[in-house]
């Protein structure tokens, strides 16, 4: 089978490490996010796992927070985690976060040495094939595919992959509504988090 203890600020000169990259809109970061990374660490044996906020994302129209909100927010809800680190990397490029990128840039980061994870949910791992050159992400990728609303991960076909035991109910969907509302976030977000996204007024009504 594919949880664990500051986060660091983009990933410094190693090599030779087990390295998952987890990106996402993260607007805002919740529970789940941190919930599954730590699994993904523990079950995988990971060494670092970077998260990755895009810019924005080829798959969502939604305008997103500001960047450097979201890069705040992650850095406050994994202060408890080692092994993560956050990345601005897909947030100085213009135009959508494209994965393949991302795994390219990595890949020559950590060097031959070490091994390329990335983690995702299944219901993106059923329509991985219709992401932007699918070829280069089966060079370079192992993929860690945790559950979403119960369904576990396709066959791995021409990608390898991992299956994870793990899942959590948070969602930032719920986190923007329960925030906008003025309703309580416990069980969602970490309260660090829920404060600094109160006192931006980032998912305020109107916002």
């Amino acid at each position: 089978m594919c949880a664990s203890g500051s986060a660091r600020n983009s990933a410094p000169e190693r090599r030779d490490l087990r390295t998952a990259l987890f990106g996402g809109s993260f607007d805002p970061v919740h529970l789940g996010h941190v919930a599954i990374a730590a699994a993904a660490v523990a079950e995988c044996a990971l060494d670092r796992v970077i998260f990755l906020p895009c810019q924005q994302s080829p798959h969502k129209a939604r305008r997103l927070a500001p960047g450097v909100d979201r890069v705040a927010m992650l850095e406050l809800a994994l202060r408890g985690m080692e092994e993560a680190e956050v990345s601005s990397w897909e947030l100085g490029n213009d135009g959508p976060s494209y994965s393949w990128r991302t795994a390219e840039h990595f890949a020559r980061e950590i060097g031959a040495g070490g091994a390329l994870y990335w983690i995702l949910g299944a219901d993106q791992w059923a329509v991985l094939d219709s992401w932007a050159k699918p070829e280069v992400l089966a060079e370079l990728l192992t993929f860690i595919v945790f559950p979403r609303g119960g369904e576990a991960g396709a066959p791995g076909r021409r990608f390898r992959h991992r299956r994870l035991e793990a899942n959590h109910p948070a969602s930032s969907t719920e986190a923007r509504r329960r925030l906008a509302a003025g309703e309580p976030t416990g069980g969602i977000l970490a309260p660090e988090v829920a404060r600094y996204a109160e006192a931006r007024g980032l998912y305020a009504r109107g916002a």
